[in-house]
């Protein structure tokens, strides 16, 4: 009757009461401690791997692995020492552990560890691993590897130690919200160390492990289904929207819309090549901000690995491949085609949202180069003519100054019967290119009084005038506009552009609803004014085909719709709606899981009692039995504990069901068919009896939850 009841019904609670000792047990304890260490390292490098949508790169991995296993070697050194030695030795192997990233150690670490937070939040994905940014992530693994090796170390509990790596992994969720990739195999992961953490401090044995794998899948196909479905799958949360972003701040001390009539002047210097799938204008610089004096940029420039947020403009567009090489270009605007999408090549590389524009944290050397992918949107004649300018005040302002009254009369007498915007744009350009001379000896400057003097008396200028002019009487219509300083294809050689001096020109830009930004260009040809210069771009030859379409008194409205494809006439057959595919996916794993819970029980019991050996179906009855009792998890109740706890009717078959069990327990051998279908027997009769006395709600409970 003394021998203990087994924990889980497998037999081990007499070592739980009673610890083994010596060498064998204390190497095997050894053992446990190391391999649960080993896992809270695991858990820790994991989440910090989920960073890998802020810094795709490998040298995430720098900052992630020193900071994941460094603390779970002090701690596995300083198990028996004081915690506040241990502590001492993680700060300074953390300060040390920042030499990789920093190459040296730095006095403003702390500092970027206060200030990368923000850095991180004003910066567009993927970020660039600087080691400013990649400390956090550093520090983050660290603090969360430390905690839970010394929370391992120092107390019994059994997942406390994963706590602090999920808290890491939900920062990196959060941070990583708007990133390229998925995180769903890091989750993954995560519960898998977990569960096999939560097993090992459980002195489970390490094939209980593959038993948690169809749950695994469950959940995970759950999630997968359900997902998708919620509220804020379609717009998580992204705190970058809510981040205070740096003012706008003047760039160069001299705006590229300045340089233009001086690169006119010296009109064969080499600033830069561009290999590239087509001819295309470059565009430099964005200026959106006029005070009647120049032209200047409200960019917002935000840091950024490479990726370029994309515009207004979702419709058909080309992608067009560019690798641009410098060859003497002054400043730190990098030039591209209309709207980039993905930079490779630059360091400390920042972009505005807003614009597209592209900008370098120091001036690029001679010979250095970048690629650049630009997606350049081909709208509809349909598209244009049903435009409507975007409401925004800011790209609407004029300056208080009496040369409005002679901008605003000469925009409507240009524009005068267009009944469309995008007509009326057609139409400002083209009395500019047929009322003034391209002369690049004009004198230079885009103030009120010169852009007047340009107007009423000289009626020649550069494209610094002709763009800044058309900007300004396009803002009398109500039309939002800018200025663009850029450069045109250059001259092509093997598929390689020159762009030297003389190809710098400047346009304007108008911003439609759902279109985005439109370009327009009001500048002549230095022949007249149906010469477009030297070198012809693709944009300007569509927007003069335009301009002749609209000319010739082509309707507003189109005649003919576009062409469809072929069977997009015909009703297409309803598909199956989300709810409809999560209704099914649940259904199915409802069913999935009734039959894990009728088959699992039903399984355990008959291998227990088809147990190999009398001996081994003896004790399998009595594990039986304190389960049906509800004892799996009282470790420290002997068979006579459990006996004196069970009056009536199960204490008359549970007395002889311990008595054969302990009998078989110390004597093995003497194991017969008779004593294992006695032990079942009254096994069974314990289970009708426990079945008798309990509510059905409570067995139907139990049943659901396996226990």
């Amino acid at each position: 009757m003394g021998v203990p009841m087994t924990p889980g019904g497998h037999g081990r609670a007499a070592s739980r009461r009673r610890p083994p000792t010596g060498p064998r047990a204390r190497e095997g304890s050894m053992w446990r401690r190391l391999a649960g260490l080993a896992l809270v390292a695991a858990t820790a490098a994991t989440a910090g791997w989920g960073f890998h949508r802020v810094f795709p790169g490998a040298e995430l991995l720098l900052a992630v692995i020193p900071a994941a296993t460094a603390p779970a070697i002090v701690a596995a050194l300083t198990r028996a020492r004081p915690l506040w030695l241990a502590l001492a030795l993680d700060l300074v192997l953390w300060v040390a552990g920042t030499v990789p990233l920093y190459q040296t150690l730095t006095p403003a670490l702390l500092a970027d560890v206060a200030d990368s937070w923000h850095a991180l939040l004003t910066t567009l994905l993927p970020a660039q691993p600087d080691p400013e940014l990649l400390v956090l992530v550093h520090t983050l693994v660290w603090a969360a590897a430390t905690i839970g090796a010394e929370t391992l170390n120092r107390t019994g509990t059994r997942i406390a130690a994963a706590v602090p790596a999920l808290v890491v992994y939900g920062v990196a969720l959060l941070l990583g919200v708007d990133g390229a990739g998925s995180n769903v195999l890091v989750t993954g992961a995560l519960f898998v160390l977990i569960a096999a953490l939560a097993l090992l401090r459980d002195d489970r044995p390490p094939a209980w492990l593959p038993a948690g794998i169809p749950v695994a899948a469950a959940l995970a196909a759950l999630a997968l289904v359900a997902g998708p479905l919620l509220p804020i799958a379609a717009q998580p949360y992204n705190p970058r929207d809510d981040a205070d972003l740096p003012p706008p701040v003047r760039v160069d001390s001299v705006s590229p819309l300045d340089r233009v009539s001086a690169w006119l002047q010296i009109p064969d210097r080499d600033l830069f090549t561009v290999k590239a799938d087509k001819p295309l204008n470059w565009r430099l610089a964005v200026l959106d901000r006029y005070d009647g004096v120049r032209w200047t940029s409200a960019a917002r420039f935000q840091p950024t690995g490479g990726r370029v947020p994309a515009g207004e403009w979702t419709g058909e567009a080309d992608v067009v491949h560019q690798k641009v090489t410098f060859d003497g270009l002054p400043g730190t605007w990098l030039p591209a085609a209309e709207r980039p999408q993905e930079v490779t090549g630059v360091r400390g590389l920042a972009v505005d949202p807003g614009s597209g524009a592209l900008l370098a944290a120091a001036k690029p050397a001679k010979g250095s180069g970048y690629e650049v992918t630009s997606r350049v949107p081909k709208p509809s004649r349909q598209d244009l003519l049903a435009a409507t300018p975007v409401s925004d005040p800011a790209l609407t302002a004029f300056p208080d100054a009496p040369q409005e009254q002679l901008f605003r009369r000469l925009a409507q007498e240009a524009t005068k019967g267009a009944d469309a915007p995008i007509k009326q744009a057609y139409r400002l350009q083209s009395y500019l290119r047929t009322n003034a001379t391209y002369d690049v000896t004009a004198p230079p400057g885009h103030s009120l009084k010169g852009l007047e003097f340009f107007l009423q008396t000289t009626h020649r200028g550069t494209s610094e005038q002709f763009a800044a002019t058309f900007a300004l009487m396009a803002r009398t219509l109500g039309l939002p506009s800018r200025v663009v300083v850029g450069f045109r294809p250059g001259q092509v050689s093997g598929g390689v552009y020159h762009v030297k001096s003389g190809h710098v020109m400047a346009w304007a830009e108008i911003k439609f609803d759902k279109l985005g930004w439109r370009p327009f260009y009001p500048t002549p040809g230095r022949g007249g004014a149906k010469d477009d210069h030297d070198v012809v771009s693709s944009a300007i030859e569509e927007s003069e085909e335009l301009e002749d379409e609209f000319a010739k008194g082509g309707s507003d409205r189109p005649t003919t719709s576009r062409p469809q494809a072929t069977g997009q006439d015909e009703q297409a057959a309803p598909g199956l709606s989300p709810w409809t595919v999560a209704a099914v996916a649940g259904g199915g794993l409802l069913v999935a899981y009734a039959v894990v819970v009728v088959v699992v029980p039903w399984r355990r019991r008959r291998n227990r009692r088809r147990a190999p050996g009398p001996e081994q179906r003896v004790l399998g009855a009595w594990r039986q039995t304190c389960d049906d009792l509800g004892l799996t998890r009282e470790p420290a109740l002997t068979a006579g504990d459990v006996v004196s706890r069970e009056p009536g009717e199960i204490s008359t078959h549970l007395r002889p069901l311990a008595e054969i069990s302990n009998f078989i327990r110390y004597a093995p051998e003497s194991g017969t068919e008779a004593a294992a279908t006695e032990a079942w027997r009254h096994s069974d009769a314990i289970r009708r009896a426990v079945r008798a006395r309990t509510r059905v709600m409570t067995r139907l409970r139990d049943r659901l939850l396996l226990r």
